[in-house]
């Protein structure tokens, strides 16, 4: 998707909630409509949204090269593959 920069996806799996941060380029591509398997996975969109501005950002040391397509939904996917 043009000028998203960062997608993670959340869960509790003990709460049954779940949810996403995206970190856009600007505000005008946070604007886009965005296609999401949410209404197809559980049933209705998400039902909260908000917006926030980035005050700071950085990065800390890290094993891992590549941070995208990690956690348990990609672990069949990426198993020994570490960037």
């Amino acid at each position: 998707m043009p000028g998203l920069r960062f997608k993670m996806w959340l869960s509790d799996p003990d709460t049954n909630r779940w949810g996403a941060a995206l970190l856009w380029e600007s505000e005008e591509a946070s604007q886009q409509a965005l296609a999401s398997l949410a209404l197809e996975l559980i049933g209705y969109p998400p039902q909260v949204a908000h917006g926030f501005d980035v005050e700071a950002t950085t990065e800390g040391r890290y094993k891992t090269q590549r941070l995208a397509l990690q956690g348990p939904a990609f672990a069949e996917t990426t198993q020994g593959n570490n960037g």
